[in-house]
């Protein structure tokens, strides 16, 4: 192992196997990386969902060396600056109707926890304090903050944490491969899955929770579409018992199913929505809150002297980040990347269902540009056969993701017909290799 690589410890990495032979990336611009060694590699994944618009995107990394020389930090308590205003209102204007507040964080993570907390504050600001149970959702991934795990449901991502927040409460997941295997787009089957939130309103009252939140496609589980008419009837049970309906868009937001939102995409509307990723192409650490007007407005009452929400971050609407982010929104509509997922969405779907059939593979999912092939595990060894074929793909220059045993697809929006050919080309021969 070379030495000089012992001091990083990795973020959900298998060190001692990364170690031993690194994949290390030295340059990026549209659709590809490079290694060091030159290599071109194709990205099948935007990144980590977040490079929406494709790398290296001139108008971004021009408005972040701009601003690094005109004001490089702005305390975010009790001070601002414009571009913080500017993409709020520009990030607002994209969201649906009657969401028009927008808090800064600089990750997913943070943004969840920050959603949780106006979940909690909301009800207490409201004379509703008793309100403080959370509702998560089996195979949810919320990030890696004690809420974010709390209200998660990936088992890998808690077992060594501890017993997490006090008061959170689960609904099931809605995987059900045996009515709805290799469907394209969403599952007929599972609307009444919602229904779960009333078991749980039965068990706890309703006048103890405060919140539920699900990912409206479930991302890092392994690509989870939800089944029609669930995520309208998880709607109507929140407003019939007065629970705070959470979205987690870190991976759905900025154009990966089609439209700005996964909220418009399937007609829902939630009460707050958690956003990171696409918001800056990646370019620069960033996250968002983006909340209904009527809960902005239960905060601002008292003293107008006093802080209404204790609560933010040291580089909350970072001047770098915001000019990151504004750059990005001019990107992604001087091009029409918001709901260009529609135009390719279809052959994209249509390839990688044609790998029903290849060695191994049991599910395919698919919903706008986001994709998922689930393979068989080897027995005793879960993840074991996913991981080899991302070696495999990597080794032949294409960069995919793995979750447990399901191949994970999340391209740039910028990405061509020629580049899906590629990518699941690779995957397929991959595939019969390992066979």
């Amino acid at each position: 192992m070379d030495t000089t690589q012992d001091a990083y410890w990795m973020p959900f990495t298998a060190n001692r196997q990364f170690k031993k032979n690194p994949r290390l990336l030295s340059k990026a611009s549209g659709m590809h990386y490079w290694d060091d060694q030159g290599r071109e590699i194709l990205d099948g994944v935007a990144g980590l969902w977040c490079v929406n618009a494709g790398h290296g995107r001139d108008k971004i990394t021009q408005a972040i060396q701009a601003q690094a020389a005109e004001m490089d930090f702005c305390p975010p308590f009790q001070m601002a600056h414009p571009k913080a205003f500017e993409l709020a209102r520009r990030v607002a204007d994209l969201a649906p109707a009657g969401m028009g507040k927008v808090f800064f964080t600089n990750s997913g993570s943070e943004s969840v926890d920050t959603a949780l907390k106006m979940a909690l504050a909301y009800h207490r600001v409201r004379g509703e304090g008793q309100r403080t149970r959370l509702i998560g959702r089996e195979r949810g991934y919320h990030g890696v903050n004690f809420g974010g795990i709390s209200v998660g449901g990936m088992v890998a991502n808690r077992k060594m944490f501890g017993s997490m927040l006090g008061g959170v409460d689960h609904i099931r997941h809605t995987h059900d491969p045996a009515r709805n295997s290799y469907t394209v787009g969403q599952p007929a089957h599972g609307a009444e899955f919602a229904d779960d939130l009333e078991r749980l309103v039965a068990l706890h009252d309703a006048s103890t929770i405060a919140a539920v939140i699900v990912e409206p496609v479930a991302g890092s589980t392994g690509v989870l579409v939800p089944p029609v008419g669930y995520l309208q009837r998880l709607r109507e049970i929140c407003d019939k018992h007065g629970i705070l309906l959470i979205f987690d868009e870190v991976i759905t937001g900025f154009g990966r199913t089609g439209n700005p939102f996964a909220a418009q995409t399937f007609g829902v509307t939630p009460d707050l929505m958690v956003v990171a990723k696409g918001l800056t192409n990646g370019a620069v650490p960033m996250g968002a809150v983006i909340a209904r007007d009527s809960i902005y407005d239960a905060f601002m009452n008292g003293p107008e002297h006093l802080i209404e929400f204790f609560h933010g971050y040291t580089y909350s609407a970072h001047p770098l980040a915001c000019a990151a982010g504004l750059a990005t929104l001019d990107t992604y509509a001087e091009e029409g990347l918001l709901t260009r997922a529609q135009q390719v969405q279809a052959y994209f779907a249509e390839s990688l269902h044609a790998l029903r059939g290849e060695p191994n593979v049991i599910d395919v999912r698919n919903i706008g540009l986001v994709g998922g092939i689930e393979l068989a595990s080897l027995p005793g060894e879960p993840a074991k056969r996913a991981f080899g074929i991302f070696l495999d793909c990597y080794k032949e220059g294409v960069l995919i993701r793995t979750t447990g045993d399901t191949l994970a697809l999340s391209p740039p929006l910028i990405i061509e017909r020629e580049h899906i050919d590629r990518i699941v080309g690779t995957i397929r021969a991959a595939l019969r290799r390992a066979a």
